[in-house]
């Protein structure tokens, strides 16, 4: 399991979510990325983005200058066959 970090540190919504839902794509299952905003909206855009996608996310530091998202990469829908 390896741990991809990414640093979004100054942008702001939507901007983070954005990124992370980009960056989720090249994630394979069962490796994290660790998600570094500075923007305090990203509390609630990013674990949203996570429920849509089927990971889990773990938030594991909150200060007054930025928050460290723990996502784990559990499902692999890019190439999920559609009836």
């Amino acid at each position: 399991m390896a741990t991809i970090k990414l640093d979004l540190s100054g942008l702001k919504c939507p901007l983070p979510a954005l990124k992370t839902r980009k960056a989720l794509k090249a994630v394979p299952s069962g490796d994290f990325l660790e998600v570094i905003c500075t923007d305090p909206l990203s509390v609630i855009d990013i674990p949203n983005l996570i429920r849509e996608t089927g990971d889990k996310v773990e938030i594991v530091e909150r200060g007054e200058q930025r928050i460290v998202f723990l996502i784990e990469k559990t499902a692999d829908l890019t190439h999920a066959v559609r009836p």
